[in-house]
């Protein structure tokens, strides 16, 4: 389910009835042609150059380094492995309520504008006689945060990849951002934002345990 609101519209997204879906795969890195950093530096000048700019001045001598640095750390979620990231740290529990992490910060780039996403992701799941290290959903988060993206596509890798790791019961999970490629440039719109979800096995089969869920995004802590 995919949301677009602005700060004028007020939805209760606890009442829509949500199901899973899928993403497509992604063709592995390594299968690609290879671009030396020399090469890419070069297609940053160039794009200096395009853009009016004197890629030699003082101010902008280091930008290409500079950019394909920058570039690199915001797409190094292609280069980490799922398995890699969890580490082993799954373990057998007796717990069968809801696990939530809520409010992860997660940043993003779009992948037709090469722009920032910025937002937060609520990640919960039911376990079924195994649970894993809360700081993994957080890097399980950033590393599909850190690729060119959609948020759309961003939201089912989050659940589909705890959906493997896990096998739970139900998997559920919220991306809420907002879209520089809105704000900064085309219509324009300071303060829009969309909300994508993804709920699998008891969240999308349950109303009750999906409510669960909705209900503990809004609650505020106290701490």
């Amino acid at each position: 389910m995919t949301l677009s609101t602005s700060p004028a519209t007020s939805t209760d997204v606890s009442s829509i009835s949500l199901s899973p879906s899928s993403t497509s795969p992604v063709e592995p890195v390594s299968s690609r042609p290879t671009v030396s950093d020399a090469e890419m530096r070069q297609a940053v000048r160039t794009l200096l150059i395009g853009l009016g700019e004197d890629p030699d001045r003082e101010g902008l001598v280091d930008t290409p380094k500079r950019v394909v640095k920058a570039l690199k750390f915001l797409t190094s979620g292609y280069h980490q492995s799922l398995d890699t990231l969890v580490n082993g740290a799954i373990f057998h529990e007796a717990a069968k309520e809801m696990v939530m992490v809520k409010d992860i910060d997660l940043f993003s780039s779009c992948e037709h504008h090469i722009l920032p996403i910025l937002g937060k992701a609520h990640v919960a799941y039911i376990p079924d006689g195994k649970v894993i290290g809360l700081s993994k959903i957080a890097r399980i988060c950033e590393m599909y945060g850190r690729r060119l993206q959609v948020q759309e596509r961003l939201t089912v890798d989050i659940s589909e990849a705890l959906e493997n790791v896990l096998k739970p019961k139900g998997v559920a999970v919220v991306v809420e951002a907002s879209h520089m490629c809105m704000v900064m440039r085309g219509v324009q719109k300071p303060g829009s934002w969309t909300v994508t979800s993804s709920m699998r096995g008891v969240f999308a089969d349950d109303a009750k345990a999906r409510q669960e869920f909705m209900s503990l995004i809004s609650h505020r802590p106290s701490f």
